[in-house]
């Protein structure tokens, strides 16, 4: 007999369980949690930026702000041409490449060797738009080499591995091609060679902006609106969208995965590329370890607009970028921290510890973190 029948028709005895054990698993503590964490988040900027606003001595002005938000704004398009190679890699292979920043120094240095070739021979004066050209031309082919490298040694014999092989093969890629810039290079800052004709500023509906943030802004613009219609209108762009679909329907309707992927890495390092030269152009100088803050920052800025989004990257680097720009001096002079701009790092990385809690999935995504 079994033991139901041994049992009869008796139902099994359930014992009663208190009730404010019930309203204990019930109670929403992480949203009370976040709630409270909103409300002294809100407070605190909201009390910083009063503070700043309504100093009777030292405040800044108008203009102050102004250039702030302008530098934010170049500066923001850098890091979203650097967070567009994060984004497309990640929608192919869901992977992080953290060696991009590396590959974004790359193209820096590679102009910057190109740059004090034409400044010896007199062209970077006497032919700004053509040294220019040659100087994008030359960092978004060594950025290109390299992230094709990467993939193409690095990245491609361990497709089929678990998530975090690549993760972390991605960091020992970043720390090698730093230290071996820094072996063959030297580890000391090198002056970038300045262009005359972006020397001071351009008059742009009646603000004066320095020319550097308006070749930067510009270049960003072109770039990102022509890998949205290269993304969009290509055959190319098409079979990227449907190997980041689904690889394996992809390769049974003929899509070349492997082709796609090394396109993908290509079109990363060019952007990559242009984000070196542009800054270079702003802030003078390169280094061996360049990359690695920009990376990260750009990498905060991918996560923020929803990783995997072009889109997304590009507003995510110009909040970022704004962000870092004005929020320090906005949340911090009023209670007088000295020199506020040294704690940007600081403004950008609460961004992404803020972002990962509130909304996992960023500005355009989901809201919700993905399940792998």
């Amino acid at each position: 007999m079994t033991q139901t029948q041994q049992g009869g028709d008796e139902a099994p005895a359930t014992v009663a369980r208190p009730r404010t054990a019930v309203l204990a698993e019930r109670f929403p503590v992480r949203m009370v949690i976040l709630v409270i964490l909103s409300i002294l988040i809100a407070a605190s900027v909201a009390i910083g930026s009063w503070k700043t606003l309504t100093l009777s001595e030292g405040g800044i002005s108008g203009a102050g702000w102004r250039d702030f938000l302008v530098f934010g704004i170049a500066l923001g398009s850098i890091y979203a041409l650097i967070a567009l190679g994060y984004s497309l890699v990640y929608g192919i292979l869901l992977m992080i490449n953290f060696a991009h920043g590396e590959v974004f120094m790359a193209g820096a240095f590679a102009s910057f060797f190109v740059a004090q070739s034409l400044e010896t021979e007199g062209l970077l004066d006497r032919n700004p738009v053509l040294s220019i050209a040659i100087l994008l031309l030359a960092a978004t082919a060594a950025s290109m080499l390299v992230a094709v490298l990467l993939e193409r040694v690095a990245y491609r014999p361990l497709r089929n591995a678990p998530r975090l092989v690549p993760l972390i093969t991605a960091i020992g890629a970043s720390l090698f091609l730093q230290y071996t810039f820094a072996s063959f290079f030297g580890s000391e800052s090198k002056g970038y060679p300045s262009i005359a004709a972006l020397e001071g500023t351009w008059t742009i509906l009646g603000v004066p902006i320095a020319r550097t943030l308006v070749v930067t802004f510009v270049a960003a613009v072109l770039m990102m609106v022509g890998l949205t219609q290269f993304i969009s209108r290509t055959k190319v762009g098409k079979a990227m969208r449907a190997v980041a679909e689904d690889k394996e329907i992809a390769s049974l309707m003929g899509i070349n995965v492997n082709r796609v992927i090394v396109t993908t890495f290509a079109i990363g390092g060019i952007l990559a590329g242009v984000a070196g030269v542009m800054f270079a152009l702003v802030f003078g100088l390169v280094q061996y370890n360049m990359g690695f803050v920009p990376g990260i920052k750009a990498f905060t800025a991918a996560v923020l607009g929803g990783i995997g989004s072009v889109t997304g990257a590009a507003i995510g680097g110009l909040i970022l970028g704004v962000v870092e720009s004005v929020g320090p001096v906005l949340l911090l002079s009023g209670i007088h921290v000295p020199a506020p701009n040294q704690l940007r790092d600081v403004i950008a990385f609460s961004i992404l510890v803020l972002v990962l809690i509130f909304r996992p999935g960023g500005i355009l995504g989901t809201g919700e973190p993905e399940r792998g």
